[in-house]
């Protein structure tokens, strides 16, 4: 969708959430933009506000249910909704590998984060809007379980998969569905990584990135080239061959925060 005035943003305290919040940020636009930390959320908003905008920014957990279909249904109006709220983890060299614990805890944000952010959405732009967009924001590391982060890629290439699908089941509507699979950007999240991370970009250019491709209402924006290339092809290889190649890939920290 070209040039959105109602747009929602989850995620939206760092990162890639609060790159985009500041893309989109200009005179007569509305945003609806959702983080836990209220420090670095208040930050956002008064970037956003002072490039003209007009800012709801709510301290809100993606995982609390009733509470997101709430704010939702107190929305003037909404054209865009990027699902991005996300945590990491990973095993950190365990050899009894990632701890359910944690796997729980990502799996609650990165995939039930994302179905409370969009539900709600798709049922105002279905009876309200009649139109309207929805970006989920995947990885690259969506194309293959990763050993160093199983939860993780696993959330990550879920929430592919079903954005993809939901594309293809709301083609009869006005409502657009895209699925974005980042590298590594700069964030709190590979803030965290003590290993080489190839073609690593700021957020600002993958937001643009991200805009310039819901603009055109690309399926997947999958980027960088070189990056998304060697992860669909990891995808693609026998499993074996698959996991030789990625038993050379470094343990990630088991942080989630």
């Amino acid at each position: 969708m070209k040039n959105p005035k109602f747009i929602f943003i989850t995620g939206a305290s760092s990162g890639i959430g609060a790159a985009l919040a500041q893309f989109y940020a200009e005179k007569d636009v509305q945003l609806y933009l959702s983080g836990r930390n209220k420090e670095r959320l208040q930050a956002i908003q008064t970037l956003c506000e002072a490039k003209g905008a007009n800012v709801d920014a709510r301290v809100i957990n993606v995982t609390e249910q009733e509470a997101m279909k709430d704010w939702v249904n107190s929305f003037e109006s909404l054209d865009l909704v990027i699902a991005n709220a996300g945590i990491s983890g990973g095993t950190g060299g365990r050899l009894d590998g990632e701890p359910l614990s944690e796997a729980r805890k990502i799996f609650d944000v990165n995939i039930t984060g994302v179905l409370n952010t969009i539900e709600p959405a798709m049922e105002l732009m279905l009876a309200r809007e009649k139109s309207g967009q929805i970006a989920v924001v995947s990885s690259l590391a969506g194309f293959r379980g990763w050993p160093s982060s199983p939860a993780y890629s696993a959330s990550k290439g879920a929430v592919r998969f079903y954005g993809e699908a939901l594309r293809g089941a709301l083609k009869n509507t006005n409502i657009s569905v895209n699925v974005i699979c980042p590298g590594f950007v700069t964030s709190r999240i590979t803030d965290q990584n003590d290993f080489p991370m190839p073609f690593k970009m700021e957020a600002a250019q993958a937001a643009k990135i991200i805009a310039n491709g819901l603009a055109k209402n690309k399926g997947r924006i999958c980027f960088p080239f070189p990056t998304h290339f060697v992860s669909w092809f990891i995808g693609i290889l026998p499993d074996a061959l698959a996991q030789k190649m990625l038993d050379k890939a470094p343990a990630k920290k088991p942080s989630v925060d």
